[in-house]
């Protein structure tokens, strides 16, 4: 009985001494994921390659859009809600990830991937691309996201992928009153 105490409380000792590597939850000030079934409209938008069509969206506080991301284009795209400055700051992470060979012109290699050992990542020991304001859209592939949009503002919708934003592949979305 003695002994089995002293493991349980060596078990306990040991788990508290790793590090927990958890990703802090991501926040945004202008809405949240939403499930479809609670969309309000729907909102078809094409990929070709390095456009989106269409190029503009306005959307009204308070509602919730399913979009509909169709890949038409030869290459591996992103739709990413956000403002410039977190288009920005996404772009640096995807150029590490193409860096590392994770990313590929058609494909992401792993649905996740080791960032601890690179520089300049805050992320932990590990990221995976699925933060709720962004997916991936492989060429030929379909994918959504619904968003509920909570307050007025410019946005954008744009794809991160190394030279894609800067190639002209942004869109402005604009949240009204």
């Amino acid at each position: 009985m003695f002994l089995r105490h002293r493991l349980v409380l060596a078990g306990c000792l040991l788990v508290l001494s790793f590090p927990v590597w958890a990703s802090p939850v991501q926040t945004y000030d202008f809405g949240a994921p939403a499930p479809a079934a609670k969309a309000t409209r729907t909102v078809e938008i094409v990929m070709g390659d390095m456009s989106f069509t269409p190029k503009a969206l306005e959307i009204k506080a308070g509602e919730t859009v399913r979009f509909v991301l169709i890949n038409k284009g030869q290459l591996l795209h992103e739709f990413n809600l956000g403002d410039a400055a977190m288009h920005a700051a996404h772009q640096q992470e995807m150029l590490k990830m193409q860096q590392s060979g994770m990313l590929t012109p058609t494909t992401m290699k792993s649905t996740s991937m080791d960032h601890g050992s690179m520089p300049g990542m805050d992320h932990g020991a590990s990221m995976q691309h699925n933060d709720p304001n962004s997916v991936l859209v492989e060429p030929g592939k379909t994918a959504e996201l619904t968003w509920t949009f909570n307050k007025a503002g410019n946005l954008e919708f744009a794809c991160n992928i190394p030279g894609h934003y800067q190639a002209g592949m942004v869109g402005k979305l604009t949240v009204s009153q």
